[in-house]
C-alpha cells in the first residue's frame, strides 16, 4: 500500500492481484480431462476432425457464474455417454468469434458439432436429468445449418432468377 498526497487530497493505492486468465475449473477440462483449447483459427479443423464434439463457451465466470458449474458437469456428461464426444474449450479471446460462427447468443453454452457441421446448442446450466435428456437428443440429431445471422446464399443462373 502506498499513500500519495497531492494538494489537499490523499490518494491510497492498494495492491491489486492480477485476475486469473482462466478459472481453475475451466482449465481442469484441458489439464485433467483431455479437452482442447479452441481459437477462431483452429475451431474449424478441430470440429471437422470427425465424430461428435462439444465446444464449451464459458463466458466470463464473474458475469456468468454458472459457467463454472457447466465446466464441472461436462466431464461427467462425457463419462455418462461413454466418451462419445470430444470436448473443446473456447479461449476467452476467441469466444465471441466462435459463438458467432455457430449462432450462439447465450453464455455459458455447449455447442454440439458433428464431422465439422453444426448440430445444436444447449445454453445455461441445467439439472442433471435434463442435461442427460438434452445431450442424448443432441447426439441423435442430424447436423443442420447454424442459426447465424444472414440469409443462405445460393449461386443461381439467369434462367433460375425469379422473385417468387
Amino acid at each position: 500500500m502506498s499513500i500519495e498526497t497531492a494538494s489537499s487530497e490523499a490518494v491510497v493505492t492498494l495492491p491489486v492481484a492480477a485476475p486469473a486468465l482462466v478459472s481453475p475449473l475451466i482449465d481442469r477440462l484441458v489439464s485433467a480431462h483431455g479437452a482442447i483449447w479452441l481459437t477462431a483459427d483452429n475451431v474449424a479443423d478441430w470440429a471437422a476432425a470427425g465424430g461428435d464434439r462439444v465446444i464449451l463457451l464459458a463466458g466470463d465466470p464473474v458475469r456468468f457464474p454458472e459457467a463454472l458449474d457447466v465446466a464441472v458437469v461436462l466431464p461427467e456428461l462425457r463419462q455418462h455417454f461413454a466418451q462419445r464426444f470430444a470436448v473443446g474449450v473456447a479461449t476467452r479471446e476467441h469466444e465471441d468469434a466462435i459463438a458467432k460462427r455457430y449462432g450462439s447468443i447465450r453464455w455459458p453454452a455447449l455447442v454440439f458439432v458433428r464431422d465439422g457441421q453444426y448440430v445444436t446448442v444447449l445454453s445455461g446450466m441445467l439439472d442433471w436429468d435434463v442435461y442427460v435428456e438434452r445431450v442424448a437428443e443432441a447426439l441423435a440429431m442430424p447436423a443442420s445449418r447454424a442459426p447465424t445471422i444472414g440469409i443462405p446464399v445460393r449461386n443461381g443462373s439467369a434462367s433460375d432468377s425469379s422473385c417468387h
